[in-house]
C-alpha cells in the first residue's frame, strides 16, 4: 500500500459533503445559500433581509423592483454614483453577484 495515498476523504471533502445534505435537508440550493450569505454583509446598514430601521439614513432594499438595485449597484460600483460607503463596497462585486443580490433583496418584504 503507497503510504502516501489516502484512504479516507480528505476532511474538506467531508465537509462539503455535509454541507450539501444539510443545505438540500432546507430545500434551499448552495447556491441560495450563498447569496442570502452575500446579502447579510448588507445587513450591518440596510437591515436583516433589506429591512432597514425605519429612522436611520439607510433605504430599504427589501421589495425594490431588481432593475433598480442593479443599476445603483453598477452605478456605485463604477463611480457614477457618488457615496460615502457604498462605491468602495460596490468595487467587490461581479455582475453575477450584484444579480444575486438584487434578485434576493426584490424578492424580500
Amino acid at each position: 500500500m503507497n503510504p502516501t495515498r489516502h484512504r479516507h476523504p480528505p476532511a474538506a471533502a467531508v465537509a462539503t459533503a455535509l454541507l450539501f445534505t444539510a443545505f438540500s435537508a432546507y430545500g434551499q440550493s448552495a447556491q441560495a445559500l450563498q447569496t442570502r450569505a452575500l446579502a447579510a454583509t448588507c445587513a450591518n446598514c440596510h437591515g436583516t433581509d433589506g429591512n432597514a430601521v425605519q429612522g436611520q439614513a439607510m433605504p430599504r432594499l427589501a421589495g425594490l423592483q431588481k432593475t433598480y438595485i442593479v443599476e445603483q449597484m453598477q452605478a456605485f460600483r463604477d463611480g457614477k454614483r457618488p457615496a460615502t460607503v457604498m462605491h468602495q463596497l460596490a468595487k467587490g462585486y461581479s455582475n453575477e453577484q450584484i444579480d444575486a443580490l438584487a434578485g434576493f433583496f426584490a424578492a424580500q418584504k
